[in-house]
């Protein structure tokens, strides 16, 4: 019986056609067809209670939105998850030009949901996690016993970062947050350890092409010794069994009024001038979601117990006292 349960629907539907075609229809040749018939039976009727949910969001969620998220929304809400990740700015500026159609829309920092909201294509949008920036490196790199003295405490991670040929990764911040972010925690570096130069030493120019890749290949680079140390998210390095360098406080981006405490860093990039965003998730409900009762099950989902228990597997903080988003 595990055997006709571990077949494809097609495979099982050939084994049945042949039993029921079979000149012998013995008590045993009976028997299988009807374990067939109620194995397809109960396949069928998932599949039909089975809704699809799109769901576009930020790039740094992938491990934990194509694992847990995506196996718990099937098994507990029926929902068929099909995930679209990319740079937050990019999904919204995708969003409100009516190229994409998601059911929810998962950006990261305030600003891509607030160009959704501003669109008018959602109501509102609520906090679901909390992440900082850190430093992640490459094991394989000649440097990784000098960023693990910094993990330490016993190194300077900015000396490090300023080694000649080292190799270091981003993403773009004219399309992705997190390509911004790394900037502006150097930025808040340089002014905390009175190094002028710090951020053009490090990245170079804030569109540095050396250093920018997509951002769901940059942990997979440092796994494989092409890069030695990258800009990331708390969340990113764990699925990767990669190491990282916790920055303090002033310059992690944990905080959540970080522009109001740093009010003259701004960033000029891609004809936008920014300023330093809090790290929170948010999510919400498309005006024109294909799924709308599907889409605000798995919000409401998300910020539930069952929900917030994959974030902290996952290494998310939760989103503490960060308040809802609206137009």
């Amino acid at each position: 019986m595990s055997y006709i349960r571990s077949l494809p629907v097609e495979k099982m539907k050939w084994h049945l056609q042949t039993l029921q075609t079979s000149p012998r229809r013995d008590f045993l040749c009976n028997g299988l067809s009807a374990a067939l018939l109620a194995t397809i039976g109960d396949r069928n009727m998932l599949a039909a209670d089975t809704a699809v949910l799109d769901v576009a969001y930020a790039g740094s969620m992938g491990s934990m939105m194509e694992g847990a998220i995506k196996s718990a929304a099937a098994s507990t809400l029926h929902l068929e998850m099909h995930g679209r990740a990319q740079g937050s700015n990019a999904l919204a500026q995708l969003i409100i030009g009516g190229s994409i159609r998601p059911d929810v829309f998962i950006p990261i920092t305030p600003g891509p949901m607030l160009t959704v909201l501003r669109a008018g294509k959602a109501e509102s949008a609520v906090p679901v996690a909390h992440t900082e920036i850190v430093i992640a490196y490459s094991p394989k790199s000649r440097f990784a016993s000098s960023f693990e003295a910094a993990a330490k405490g016993k190194a300077d991670w900015w000396k490090i970062l300023q080694q000649p040929g080292l190799r270091f990764g981003r993403t773009d911040p004219v399309t992705d947050p997190q390509g911004r972010n790394i900037i502006f925690s150097m930025m808040l570096a340089a002014k905390l350890y009175k190094q002028a130069d710090l951020v053009e030493n490090i990245l170079g120019q804030p569109t540095n092409e050396k250093q920018i890749f997509q951002e769901q290949t940059v942990q997979a680079r440092l796994q494989s010794g092409e890069l030695d140390a990258a800009s990331a998210y708390k969340i990113q390095p764990g699925p990767f069994s990669l190491p990282f360098i916790t920055l303090p406080k002033e310059m992690n981006l944990s905080g959540e009024h970080v522009h109001a405490d740093h009010p003259d860093v701004t960033l000029s990039v891609g004809g936008k001038t920014y300023s330093p965003e809090p790290l929170i998730y948010y999510a919400a409900v498309l005006k024109d979601a294909p799924n709308p009762q599907g889409a605000v099950a798995f919000t409401e989902w998300l910020t539930g117990n069952e929900g917030q228990a994959i974030f902290r597997k996952f290494n998310y903080d939760p989103p503490a006292d960060a308040s809802a988003l609206h137009a």
